[in-house]
């Protein structure tokens, strides 16, 4: 004869391995559905990513150009003459500048995600690696993590990233970025937020949507998106700038040593 308390001790027993499955097999969907490795590999850009040229193609995988940065009136003025003034430079064949270029040293974030080169996902227990071959630019993403304050982070050109997975979609928040690391030129504080949504719009397509925010430079979020295409058994390449032969005059021009 089983006693009351024997019931009971067996019907615990029972609930808890009907829990223990239901746990795991929670995990195990939750996995699926998150499918966290599906974008690990090589990629290139996808479509032309600054050019109104998009539009025209019909591809429904090729984001919006970028469009210009909702710069407060007092930044835009001198962000708009200073575009002017590339412009014109350009077309007398005199280009000014360009920081990354004449000092030979990587774009940061966000310009490296436009992958000029090939670009790169290593995933990795707690991490992903994210490596641009242009100038061997790397920046990690830590998972699952608290994003720091900057009080507790130098700024650098690749900042401090945290995420996590929901759905099948990565969100990343990056901040720390050197204020002299910009994108298409445009000034930042020191409390810029980075944040990105990497997720696929077709098997081999993922697209990187960012939101920059800066209460201090912007009026509202600066909002676009990079798409890259699958590059299944490509090896990522050795970029070291070396012998680098550009420099800047003293008009301020880029030029290029001949006969070195």
């Amino acid at each position: 004869m089983i006693t009351s308390g024997r019931r009971i001790e067996i019907l615990l027993a029972v609930i808890a391995v009907f829990g223990l499955l239901f746990l795991t097999g929670y995990t195990v969907v939750a996995a699926a559905e998150n499918d966290i490795a599906d974008i690990g590999g090589a990629w290139q850009r996808y479509g032309i990513m600054f050019n109104a040229a998009n539009m025209a193609t019909g591809d429904k995988n090729i984001p919006p150009p970028v469009s210009d940065p909702p710069l407060k009136a007092e930044f835009l003025r001198e962000w708009q003459a200073q575009r002017q003034a590339r412009r014109d430079a350009d077309a007398a064949g005199t280009p000014i500048a360009n920081p990354n270029y004449v000092n030979c040293i990587g774009d940061g974030m966000p310009t490296m995600m436009v992958a000029m080169f090939p670009i790169e996902f290593l995933l990795s227990d707690g991490q992903i690696t994210i490596i641009e071959e242009a100038y061997t630019q790397v920046r990690r993403v830590y998972l699952d993590q608290q994003q720091v304050t900057l009080d507790d982070i130098e700024p650098g050109f690749f900042g401090h990233s945290v995420g996590y997975w929901k759905e099948g979609v990565l969100h990343v928040d990056t901040i720390g970025i050197k204020d002299y690391v910009q994108f298409q030129y445009t000034p930042h504080s020191r409390d810029m937020r980075i944040n990105e949504r990497f997720y696929k719009v077709a098997p081999d397509i993922l697209w990187d949507e960012i939101t920059i925010t800066d209460p201090e430079y912007l009026t509202q979020p600066w909002v676009f998106t990079y798409a890259y295409k699958h590059m299944p058994g490509y090896k990522m390449q050795e970029y070291i700038c070396e012998a680098n032969r550009e420099y800047v005059d003293e008009h301020g021009y880029q030029q290029i040593k001949i006969g070195e």
